[in-house]
């Protein structure tokens, strides 16, 4: 991003969501801020894959320091983010508190909409492939997609011009890895290439085989081998009048023997069973921007995506399956009048969920749609003063598994502002409102499960002020929240399944954040403190599953040193507080605090990419825990016993080899 002292013209995509004058990289790795050589405000800049859009970007380089191979490894250094569940079919996303379900998570645009298992996560994603991932925390501006209650997560993967060099044809990618902890290995070959001077793809295929992980008492842990393989191909088409088309298909398999329940630990009523889940997605991409003409910059995203959860529950039910599919797209277009940079489109989603035995596969059903029209201004009123209003209307249609027919729509707008007061310091605060209406649930409850016949929509509002302040390679940035979503909808534990407005979800908090870099030392310190409740009790995923979790206080350190141009290392720490005394409407539980820290080291042999190596050492005390985004420990409650998350791995050692050809 340029230096500019002065704020630029609102292009297209820029977001206002209180953030609006935010530099994207604030809520990022401390890394990734510290290349940023600002003395003062930077301009509003926007490219065609909104990185500032979001209020935190995690980027690919972070990911390889780490060799991160799960969603915790990726969103390790983000205090507002959360995630548990151990391994990977088992983890589940928490934004300030909100689970993932109530938030729109895209990968290239494609829509990841539905939820296959209440036990199991909802997300499958391969680091490996990851450019970046954006994160947009609370309900923001009307382009960032149908039912973004608690906001938005955006995947984006690489492309072959990524990975070219200047002037290249063709390349290729090998990358070994082993891990210490699960005696694994990942093992990935990428081949990229030119095949014409506007046309280019690659070709990744990528495997790892892990076993049981030991914990940090040494205990292995039954249920946490995992099999997973994944094939990728895209091809990238620069077509003749400032036109681009990319269309990608990625396969991603996941098997394993797991606990019953895979997010608890193994009980007598939670025994190993075979799961295997698969994830197939589908995208097109067309863009279409002519320099000349600053009242088209078009995009289209059209996409496919299949998901499936296989349990064979031997001497029960025997086999079981979950099915969902979102077929998709969203069209839209930028238009720059005078201080005005107009957003508008449509975007429509229609999905379908299906579950059965053996016997009577995807016997239930239940089919949803949900249609969508916005349009969001970003109105530079002077160099120091953007303003930003948007609006986006939703419609939702449901035909349920029990023959009962839903149609709720609403109208969410939103309003920013961003103001430069003095030089380098900026005030941010704005209002934003989202709606869900009802949608698919899980497949593994369809065949039992039942909608109030009075189900209403869920409608988010979410408030926010804050600030950014930069100082030469000094930054400091804060927002305080506060988010409500009222009529969440849930199935309440222990009564029958029956999906009912339950009542508000709140979650309050804030968040500050500080980075400095000199020379090639970079150092950031982040701290983020939330409550999330329902109707005043404290969330917590075995209550209210599929809504939320409470999280302590959370503690995120980063400190890296780049010796020369081939030798860097770095540590990251995570500390997140104690919560005592949690009151649930099952009994009181405690979630210990705990401290996990980690290393890398990334040394270019020869001076070049040509051959990497990179030593990490994941959770280096190797310590004993339960993460908070898990299901907490409520073994202490009498008749409970068995009702427990799965403990964090212990120390995991991590060589990983590049070879580029």
């Amino acid at each position: 991003m340029s230096t500019q002292k002065t704020l630029t013209k609102a292009r297209p995509d820029v977001r206002c969501k209180p953030l609006c004058l935010a530099i994207a990289a604030l809520m990022a790795s401390p890394l990734a801020l510290a290349q940023s050589e600002a003395e003062s405000l930077k301009p509003i800049e926007v490219t065609a894959e909104r990185t500032s859009d979001s209020d935190a970007v995690v980027t690919e380089e972070r990911i390889e320091q780490y060799q991160a191979s799960d969603l915790e490894d990726v969103f390790a250094g983000q205090p507002e983010v959360a995630v548990g569940g151990s391994v990977g079919i088992a983890q589940k996303v928490y934004v300030r508190g909100i689970e993932d379900p109530l938030l729109n998570v895209t990968i290239d645009g494609a829509t990841q909409a539905g939820a296959l298992f209440h036990h199991t996560g909802r997300l499958a994603v391969e680091p490996e492939l990851l450019k970046r991932v954006e994160v947009e925390a609370g309900a923001g501006r009307a382009t960032s997609g149908a039912g973004a209650l608690g906001g938005a997560i955006r995947f984006v993967t690489k492309d072959p011009e990524d990975l070219l060099r200047p002037g290249e044809q063709v390349g290729a990618l090998v990358k070994l890895g082993s891990f210490s902890n699960t005696d694994g290995y990942r093992a990935s070959t990428t081949l990229f290439g030119r095949l014409s001077d506007r046309w280019s793809t690659l070709v990744s295929l990528n495997q790892s085989d892990h076993e049981r992980f030991e914990d940090g008492d040494g205990n292995e842990i039954p249920g946490t081998d995992a099999r997973q393989q994944l094939g990728f191909a895209k091809i990238v088409g620069q077509l003749p009048g400032d036109q681009t088309l990319k269309l990608s298909h990625e396969v991603r398999t996941d098997e394993g023997e797991r606990p019953q329940r895979p997010q608890w630990q193994i009980s007598g009523f939670n025994p190993l069973y075979d799961l295997d889940g698969r994830r197939d997605t589908t995208t097109v991409n067309y863009g279409f921007a002519p320099a000349a003409n600053p009242l088209v910059d078009l995009g289209l995203t059209v996409y496919y995506t299949e998901s499936e959860l296989e349990q064979n529950v031997v001497n029960r039910w025997g086999r079981y399956f979950g099915f969902t599919r979102s077929i998709g797209g969203d069209l839209r277009n930028s238009s720059e009048l005078g201080s005005h940079t107009l957003t508008y489109g449509v975007d429509y989603r229609e999905d379908r969920v299906n579950a059965g035995g053996a016997d009577n596969r995807r016997a239930e059903e239940e089919n949803g749609t949900v249609t969508g029209v916005y349009l969001q201004d970003d109105y530079r009123v002077t160099d120091h003063l953007l303003l930003s209003a948007g609006v986006r209307y939703d419609d939702y249609q449901l035909d349920d598994n029990n023959d009962q027919s839903f149609s709720e729509n609403d109208v969410s707008p939103n309003a920013n502002v961003a103001w430069e007061v003095i030089d380098g310091l900026t005030l941010k605060a704005g209002y934003a409102e989202a709606f869900r209406g009802p949608s698919t649930h899980d497949t593994f409850k369809i065949d039992r499960a039942q909608n109030d016949p009075d189900l209403k929509g869920e409608k988010a509002k979410n408030r926010e002020v804050g600030f950014d302040y930069i100082y030469r390679n000094f930054t400091l940035s804060g927002e305080v929240y506060r988010s409500e979503i009222q009529d969440a909808i849930a199935d309440p534990l222990f009564g029958p399944v029956i999906y009912q407005n339950i009542g508000d979800l709140e979650s309050d908090g804030y968040r500050i954040g500080t980075t400095y870099h000199w020379q090639g030392l970079q150092a950031g310190l982040s701290f983020h403190s939330n409550e999330a409740e329902v109707n005043g009790e404290p969330l917590t995923v075995y209550v209210h599953n599929l809504l939320g979790n409470s999280i302590g206080d959370t503690w995120v350190a980063d400190l890296s040193y780049r010796w020369d141009r081939n030798l860097e290392f770095g540590w990251q720490g995570r500390f997140v507080q104690s919560i005592d005394d949690l009151e649930t409407s099952v009994g009181t539980i405690d979630k210990p605090g705990y401290g996990v820290h980690d290393l890398f080291v990334h040394w270019l042999p020869t001076g070049n990419e040509d051959l990497r190596l990179t030593l990490t050492v994941k959770n280096v005390g190797d310590k004993q825990y339960i993460d908070h985004a898990s299901n907490a420990d409520y073994e202490s409650i009498p008749g409970y016993e068995g009702v427990i998350g799965l403990p964090e791995p212990g120390r995991d050692i991590r060589l990983g080899l590049a070879l580029r050809f």
